[in-house]
């Protein structure tokens, strides 16, 4: 099961190694994690993405609660939020497939956003899924740098929100 968590933390150093720590000290596993700060500059995000059984999902909410740091711990389900992944990688690219990369951007609603005679540098931002069907989709070409954010998520608007 995977599940996603939004923490608020107090914005000051040592806080995502605390974090981190726990993670590590009960072998759970992160599977993305974004960082940053909120509207208030003395409050940040993190966006967490980990998996796990029911209990060990349950157990990761009951442990971030319990730091000092945390301001605030929700989940979300991936049905309930919205999520999205910035990925910008740079390919080389030749006359023979340079169409493909361009039909593939188009199909993916990816921009090229730099270009030299032999190598692009391509960004998407879109669910977490899409952006690595995208990568797959690259993996016929020269692909040299790839530069992944972790998860973002809020969840979807409902009239309640305020």
């Amino acid at each position: 099961m995977k599940k996603i968590y939004s923490v608020l933390v107090e914005n000051r150093s040592g806080v995502l190694c605390k974090v981190a720590g726990l993670f590590s000290r009960r072998c759970f596993n992160i599977d993305s994690l974004a960082v940053g700060e909120t509207d208030d500059p003395a409050v940040s995000c993190m966006t967490i993405v980990s998996t796990g059984d029911e209990r060990t999902i349950e157990q990761i909410e009951k442990q971030l609660n319990k730091k000092l740091d945390v301001i605030k711990v929700r989940t979300f389900d991936e049905q309930i939020s919205i999520s999205r992944e910035l990925m910008l990688v740079k390919i080389k690219y030749n006359r023979n497939n340079r169409r493909d990369v361009m039909e593939n951007c188009a199909i993916m609603n990816a921009s090229i956003v730099d270009m030299s005679k032999h190598m692009m540098l391509i960004q998407i931002c879109d669910t977490p899924e899409r952006v690595q069907t995208f990568l797959d989709m690259l993996q016929t070409i020269s692909i040299v740098e790839v530069a992944r954010t972790g998860t973002l998520a809020l969840t979807k608007c409902a009239e309640s929100d305020g």
